[in-house]
């Protein structure tokens, strides 16, 4: 099964939260992956672009907190994990909005740490360096900047989608129990480089 939904909207997210129950039940464990990042300069940063991206990246998963956060505290167990950036870190790439937006999902995270933890709920958030996926495609399309960002790295290379599966599978997991609050870096030493 899957759910296709629109998470710019308010009414769009609590709908796919509706038919996601439906589908598969209540969860234990919530991933906030979605996102979106479009790159205008600063000067150039209107209000449409802020509103749609602090709606994705910010808001659903607020909203998808409030929405299953308190059943996994009821039920004395639950995992949430949110994708930010290393945008929301060091400017870089035009942020803008994108970055803002991550700063705050941060920030989220720990609130919701805050608030769940002690009923058995971890709230992490993973920070990846420049990954090649879809969102990145317009960068991705430039070799000398590919080059460039992966020289940044201590690894020597970006990356890739599966590097994630290890962390992500550990935070999802009881093994993570003592782990909350925190911004898993997951960059290949781009942060530390």
């Amino acid at each position: 099964a899957w759910v296709s939904a629109d998470l710019s909207t308010r009414e769009g997210v609590r709908a796919a939260a509706g038919e996601a129950v439906k589908a598969f039940g209540e969860p234990d464990i919530l991933v906030n992956s979605a996102g979106i990042n479009q790159r205008p300069p600063m000067g150039e940063l209107g209000e449409d672009v802020w509103d749609i991206t602090m709606a994705v990246n910010l808001e659903a998963p607020y909203l998808l907190g409030q929405r299953f956060g308190p059943g996994m505290a009821e039920r004395g167990f639950g995992r949430i994990i949110h994708v930010s950036s290393q945008q929301a870190h060091r400017a870089f790439l035009q942020s803008g909005a994108y970055g803002a937006s991550k700063g705050g999902l941060e920030s989220l995270s720990r609130s919701q740490a805050e608030a769940w933890s002690p009923y058995g709920v971890t709230c992490n958030t993973l920070v990846p360096g420049f990954v090649m996926t879809p969102l990145n495609a317009r960068l991705s399309s430039d070799p000398e900047r590919v080059a460039a960002l992966a020289e940044r790295t201590m690894i020597g290379r970006n990356g890739l989608a599966e590097d994630f599966a290890g962390a992500a599978v550990f935070l999802a997991s009881r093994a993570s129990a003592y782990v909350t609050g925190q911004s898993i870096f997951v960059d290949g030493g781009l942060s530390v480089h």
